[in-house]
């Protein structure tokens, strides 16, 4: 691998980012010379936040790591994404068994497509608890998100389901 730079995608709909998504962008900065995290959508799906509210989230929670660029993507496989990032590996953060049993099939069948290996950080045992799905509905049902968002995705995940 001398000379060559190594690259890793960290794929996800961050529909909102939080404090788990940031650590693995985190820890995955320190071991690839240049991570790149790559906002899946479907344009025919809806999400709570827009693409672009999506990327201006995360790179405010990137801003201080100059080796990490955030991008999007739209109706694509992840494997055709790191093919023509040149991306060799792919990061998934893990919060327990249920995460390794939905990823690993999918690490697989990436892996038998394009090679792409796929690395699992296991997440921080403080965030274990926390996924979008379950940020938006606590939010949704007058939940304090705080310290699982940032307060400016609190903010605007609040006002957004507020109207409607």
């Amino acid at each position: 691998m001398a000379g060559m730079t190594s690259r890793a995608v960290c794929p996800g709909s961050y529909d909102p980012v939080h404090v788990g998504h940031v650590d693995v962008f985190r820890r995955a900065a320190e071991l690839f010379d240049e991570v790149v995290v790559a906002i899946l959508h479907n344009p025919a799906k809806a999400g709570t936040f827009t693409v672009e509210e999506r990327l201006g989230f995360v790179r405010e929670q990137v801003a201080d790591l100059d080796n990490v660029r955030v991008e999007s993507f739209a109706n694509r496989l992840i494997v055709d994404v790191c093919t023509e990032l040149d991306a060799g590996a792919m990061v998934k953060g893990l919060r327990g068994e249920t995460d390794f049993s939905f990823e690993w099939p999918m690490a697989l069948m990436n892996r038998h497509l394009t090679g792409v290996e796929t690395v699992f950080l296991p997440g921080d045992p403080r965030h274990e608890h926390i996924s979008s799905s379950l940020v938006k509905e606590v939010a949704r049902f007058g939940g304090d998100v705080t310290g699982l968002v940032t307060d400016e995705v609190r903010d605007a995940l609040v006002a957004r389901l507020a109207q409607g």
